[in-house]
């Protein structure tokens, strides 16, 4: 699968550059990562435990956050570990496998949340616009059916991807300016013609990421026009309200989603790129569990008992 070996030297190696990090200890960088991943872990795993242990939250839309919990632990955890090693230690190698085994695994995490996001906004649609026929239409079956599709999808994309990057051929550079192993930088140090993989790349992006977002907004647009058609105020704020956890987690994961893939791989655009990227990998995953928390009734209820 991996045809690199013969475009590179002897050691095998690529460099990521974290933040300008050349091969220099950061304790500070070390710091706030560390507590970044702590809280992620924390917050993240005492979701997961309060939706399994609580019988009242055994509801499809919190079925759906468990599993969005354990794709943050995943993603965060197959990138942040290594970021702790080069600020700690300032080891910055990273060997072809253990990169191109990242990047796997963290484009099949991010790819999976993007469509849990999706099913999370089609179980808002039909609890609001198809009230009725909610119970039929998210059935448990249903509801583990849309998960396993979100997860193989994440896989198989993903997959597709390593195997398109596995074709970039690298001469000289071999220095990641990034946190983590990704196609974005690794295609900046390719040479030869890679038109035809950018245009790849940037086709699977398009459907990958606009298409699930498009659903989204097609989504809520048919909340909120059924929102704004009840008679009651009272009645549209407590209807809206059951959305805006999970329509805050939208704005803050794709607004950053946007800023780290569509920002020009310039020098001048570095520093705001790996900023943001930092923000993906480690300060989302903690922001997710925290803002379901802090706005949802059921789920401070649940806190309140357990503790």
């Amino acid at each position: 699968m991996f045809d690199l070996m013969a475009n590179q030297t002897a050691d095998f190696y690529f460099y990521l550059l974290p933040f300008g990090n050349d091969g220099g200890k950061n304790i500070i960088l070390f710091t706030i990562f560390l507590l970044c991943y702590m809280i992620c872990l924390i917050w993240n795993t005492t979701i997961i435990t309060l939706i399994y242990t609580n019988s009242h939250l055994h509801k499809p839309m919190y079925f759906f956050l468990r599993n969005l919990s354990l794709v943050d632990i995943c993603y965060s955890s197959v990138t942040v570990p290594k970021l702790l090693d080069i600020f700690l230690r300032g080891d910055t190698s990273i060997s072809f496998s253990h990169c191109f085994v990242q990047f796997f695994f963290f484009t099949a995490l991010a790819c999976t949340e993007i469509f849990l996001l999706t099913v999370m906004a089609y179980d808002r649609y039909v609890a609001i616009c198809q009230s009725l026929h909610y119970p039929l239409l998210m059935k448990q079956n249903a509801c583990i059916l849309f998960v396993l599709v979100s997860w193989v999808s994440g896989c198989s994309n993903s997959l597709f991807l390593t195997i398109i990057a596995s074709k970039i051929s690298f001469c000289n550079s071999k220095v990641i300016d990034q946190l983590y192993c990704d196609i974005k930088p690794m295609l900046k140090i390719s040479c030869g013609n890679t038109v035809t993989i950018e245009v790849t790349v940037y086709l699977e992006t398009f459907f990958v990421g606009f298409c699930p977002f498009l659903c989204i907004i097609l989504s809520y647009f048919k909340i909120i026009s059924n929102v704004l058609r009840m008679k009651s105020k009272g009645k549209r704020y407590k209807t809206f309200s059951t959305c805006t956890s999970h329509l805050t987690i939208i704005i803050i994961f794709y607004g950053t989603l946007f800023f780290v893939y569509t920002i020009p791989s310039t020098a001048n655009f570095k520093t705001i790129d790996q900023i943001f990227s930092s923000l993906f990998l480690a300060v989302i995953p903690s922001l997710n569990p925290l803002v379901y928390s802090l706005r949802n009734k059921d789920i401070k209820i649940a806190f309140k008992k357990y503790f």
